[in-house]
């Protein structure tokens, strides 16, 4: 059996243990391994994140609870480290209340990682890109409920 996601708190502080980049690389590859399968299904154009090198999908599933909408996400990637960074967005995001995601700033803990500056150019803006699908969805979610209410 797989071993739990570790929490947004969990990796902050799990990278905070780690001086050494290599460590740091390796623990992001892990974290990409732990992640959730991701359907077959869900591969579709539709899921795909624009701007990535790499390939990334993101499932999102929204549901209501307690009057506002909360969205799950589901991704992968087939890079290792771009895998990591779908890990950790997951982790800050996944079953998260909509005004919640809309108002988390990913782009500041990615700096607090520092993972900016030992991440390519590419790779930085496909975390960007991510992000932006993930509170776009946010935004798209919060106006499908207020249309409703």
């Amino acid at each position: 059996m797989a071993a739990p996601m570790p929490t947004i708190d969990e990796i902050v502080e799990n990278f905070s243990l780690l001086d050494d980049w290599d460590d740091r690389y390796r623990y992001l590859i892990e974290l990409g391994r732990m992640l959730a399968p991701l359907p077959d299904a869900a591969r579709t154009d539709a899921n795909k994140v624009r701007g990535c090198t790499s390939q990334v999908w993101l499932s999102t599933t929204v549901e209501d609870k307690g009057g506002e909408p909360v969205l799950r996400f589901l991704g992968d990637s087939d890079a290792h480290i771009v895998r990591g960074l779908v890990a950790i967005l997951l982790a800050l995001y996944s079953d998260q209340p909509a005004s919640h995601i809309v108002t988390t700033d990913a782009v500041a803990l990615f700096d607090k990682l520092s993972l900016r500056e030992h991440l390519t150019p590419q790779r930085s803006n496909g975390f960007r890109s991510m992000v932006d699908r993930i509170q776009t969805e946010a935004r798209d979610a919060l106006k499908a409920d207020q249309a409703v209410h």
